[in-house]
């Protein structure tokens, strides 16, 4: 009987979709073993992908409307809905994410997630019932005040007067005032699809663990966590809300639990929301090996990202799960303890940044091949 292998990767940011990066993956490893039969399982947790992994894996349609980015320019981002025709997808990335500024412009302190908020009108004008809002790949850590205050929240300081900005702005809160907020939004169900677990606050939290990617210094990153602990106890006060324990509270700079204190919606796992909808625990159930892949495996890819979660799917029916990335971080060897074979980079030789983004393919492919003759080696010894 010919092996099955399921070929799970997320995109690789800058480089290839996840698509792109599953057909390199199945070209090497048909290279080496024709007769394998191989199942292209495209994914995302929540971040970047999410939107076309849902819209494209259930035949549903893209929209585009002009918003704001993190830093106030306007843009053009892309939304959609799926094939069930009811079911809104908002990637918050395409209005709010990391790779829509320039690196030297990443300032948490004042970036803010307007954006997305325009996103979530636009889908309430369009009447769906269902919004789903993937979280990942922000360069927020407002804890979602710039999507509420779009939607008719106003936070106000201590003087009275109404507070703008980004997460340098959160320690200012005193109040929050709901007299004009949207009322569409009550009769609305709001799913945000996270791709880590961390919680708002604290070592752990938003700020600690993915303020320095975004450009915080540690000073910046004491300023985001101390507002989100103010935000954290104004919510509760003013609107009765828990989030400062929230598992996914911190994703998306704290927009998890914005969607949770200000939508009344819910958190749920990226990676088995994405599954569900794409039947990948069906596929996995009789494989023989789980191949997926993400540009960097590091400390932050324990937190329920999409390879870890599809490592703990396949553990329930002993199917090793093998990640393919492109680049090795700090920390990534604690992967290890959350079901996950092996990790293997897929650089040949040192290179520049910018040349492994032109290679990614190529690099996925010949990866692949390495890793079905190693496995051929293996099958000798049994």
């Amino acid at each position: 009987m010919p092996i099955k292998i399921v070929i799970a990767p997320q995109n690789f940011k800058g480089s290839l979709t996840a698509y792109d990066a599953a057909i390199a993956i199945e070209k090497g490893i048909l290279e080496i073993c024709p007769e394998a039969k191989t199942v292209l399982v495209p994914i995302a947790d929540g971040g970047d992908g999410t939107l076309e992994a849902l819209v494209n894996g259930t035949k549903g349609k893209i929209f585009s409307n002009t918003v704001t980015n993190p830093l106030g320019a306007e843009i053009v981002a892309e939304w959609g809905v799926m094939g069930d025709q009811s079911t809104a997808v908002i990637e918050m990335a395409k209005a709010s994410g990391l790779a829509l500024i320039n690196y030297l412009q990443r300032d948490p302190l004042s970036a803010n997630t307007n954006g997305t908020g325009q996103l979530i009108k636009n889908a309430l004008d369009k009447k769906y019932s269902k919004i789903i809002i993937g979280l990942g790949g922000s360069a927020t850590n407002d804890g979602g005040i710039g999507m509420a205050r779009h939607l008719g929240f106003k936070f106000i300081d201590k003087n009275g007067k109404e507070i703008s900005g980004g997460g340098g702005k959160l320690i200012d809160i005193n109040s929050i005032d709901i007299a004009d907020v949207d009322k569409r939004i009550e009769k609305t169900h709001f799913i945000g699809a996270s791709d880590v677990t961390n919680i708002l606050c604290g070592d752990i939290g938003a700020a600690a663990i993915f303020g320095p990617q975004k450009g915080a210094s540690e000073q910046d990153i004491r300023v985001l966590d101390q507002g989100l602990h103010n935000l954290a106890q104004v919510i509760f006060r003013d609107l009765g809300v828990s989030v400062k324990e929230l598992t996914s509270g911190g994703a998306a700079g704290g927009l998890g639990a914005g969607i949770v204190a200000f939508l009344g919606g819910e958190l749920t796992s990226g990676i088995d929301l994405i599954s569900d909808v794409l039947n990948l625990e069906e596929n996995i159930k009789d494989a023989d090996l789980i191949i997926t892949g993400e540009g960097q495996t590091d400390r932050s890819s324990i937190f329920d990202k999409g390879p870890v979660g599809i490592a703990r799917m396949a553990s329930e029916y002993s199917v090793p799960t093998v990640i393919l990335t492109g680049s090795l971080g700090r920390g990534y060897r604690q992967v290890y303890a959350h079901n996950i074979a092996a990790v293997i980079p897929i650089s040949d030789k040192p290179m520049r940044f910018e040349v492994s983004l032109l290679r990614t393919k190529q690099l996925l492919q010949s990866t692949a091949e390495r890793v079905m003759r190693l496995l051929l080696i293996g099958q000798k010894f049994e």
